[in-house]
């Protein structure tokens, strides 16, 4: 058993520890995400040169280029950067290893996971045991992660220790309920996990945890040359919510809707998927860090002027109009958010993803998903029928007419 005071007791040693582990993770998911998007926009394939070939690799210098145009990176140099810490994070390397430094040359170069040669460090270990027990909790149907209340606070998506447990032996994933309890201390002191208030240490019991990162967010390659302050909170619209301060408050919905493409490091017979979502001050949010105080998380400001009806939008001749989208869903999501309910509204929409590119503007209505009408549905309906889906979805909303 735990006691409250051993958190506390090592709660600045854990938290600093979690905090660089969560940095590689980070690194981790972006470097994955980009990998498939590579593969996907065929960068990466079989290449030759002195009549040798070299499979699953890239040109650095076309990827620069690759960068550039996908505005990943504002100029040469900044991409660079970006390449360079992947492969100081081992994430890529040279394809023969001669060269330390990611150049802007005709040099071949591959991600690890393409050829085999991913270094597998305990951390790594851990935090690929995370990804794959989220993804295997999203993808089958439970009851573990719901909104649930401790110590006066409300918090989303939370896992009861004990129930957790029980799961995780009936999928096989431990032996004993003890070993099953050491996975979860292991989770909790790798970032993967949290308490969530950051009181408690993992105990098999009644408290409440949360999966402290968001692994389907959709990273910007970015984010790897800029370190994140802890004084940056957590985005406000993430779906991964901490905490919200006043249950009472306004609405509250939301949804973070992205991509169903498999990732390698994932297993289960259904699609895992990665998604993008909203900040309060962008499109991406950074991952929740573990602060010497407890995340105070809500919902941002709706980007509506006004809420509308059903009936409103529906009405003969009014102020809206009817626009049909089928968005393809990349490798790293079909970017946008959804929020709201009766009915549900786009409020974020990432600029360089699938949804832009079809045409979706925030603020517009969503009527139907793939041919069924969810004008009186809220966020969680449209979710499961995104989210279960095909990759192409086919999407109706109503816009409002300018004038």
């Amino acid at each position: 058993m735990v006691l409250e005071g051993e958190m506390d007791g090592i709660g600045n040693t854990m938290q600093k520890k979690a905090a660089e582990l969560e940095r590689l993770a980070e690194v981790l998911v972006t470097g994955e995400q980009l990998r498939l998007r590579l593969h996907e926009g065929k960068v990466i394939k079989d290449r030759r040169h002195h009549l040798r070939t070299y499979p699953n690799c890239f040109v650095a210098k076309e990827l620069i280029d690759w960068l550039i145009e996908h505005k990943e990176a504002t100029d040469r140099e900044t991409a660079i950067k970006i390449m360079q810490k992947l492969l100081d994070q081992s994430i890529i390397h040279h394809v023969c290893d001669e060269h330390r430094e990611f150049r802007d040359m005709k040099l071949f170069y591959r991600f690890r996971k393409d050829d085999g040669t991913f270094p597998l460090d305990s951390e790594a270990k851990v935090f690929m045991r995370g990804q794959r027990l989220y993804e295997k909790l999203m993808n089958t149907e439970n009851n573990l992660l719901q909104t649930r209340e401790e110590e006066g606070g409300t918090f989303e998506r939370t896992l009861v220790a004990s129930e957790f447990i029980d799961w995780l032996l009936q999928e096989g994933e431990m032996a004993t309920r003890e070993e099953t309890e050491q996975l979860g201390r292991r989770l909790l002191e790798h970032g993967i996990i949290q308490h969530v208030t950051n009181k408690h240490h993992f105990v098999d019991g009644p408290l409440l945890y949360q999966f402290r990162m968001n692994f389907r967010r959709r990273r910007r390659l970015i984010e790897l040359i800029h370190e994140r302050s802890c004084s940056i909170p957590e985005s406000h619209d993430s779906p991964f919510c901490l905490r919200k301060q006043n249950s009472d408050g306004g609405n509250t919905s939301f949804l973070s809707v992205s991509p169903t493409k498999e990732i390698k490091v994932v297993i289960g017979a259904r699609r895992s998927s990665m998604s993008s979502s909203c900040g309060s001050s962008g499109y991406y949010s950074s991952s929740p860090t573990l602060s010497s105080s407890p995340p105070v998380l809500c919902n941002p400001k709706s980007v509506l002027k006004r809420q509308v009806s059903p009936a409103e939008l529906q009405t003969p001749g009014g102020s809206f109009l009817k626009k049909t989208f089928t968005i393809v869903g990349d490798a790293v999501g079909w970017g946008f958010v959804v929020r709201g309910n009766n009915p549900c509204h786009i409020q974020a929409v990432d600029p360089g993803g699938p949804a832009a590119a079809a045409g979706m503007k925030v603020c517009q209505f969503v009527v139907s998903v793939n041919g069924r009408n969810v004008l009186s549905q809220d966020y969680r309906a449209v979710s499961n029928l995104i989210l279960t889906g095909p990759r192409t979805i086919v999407m109706e909303v109503m816009e409002e007419i300018k004038g």
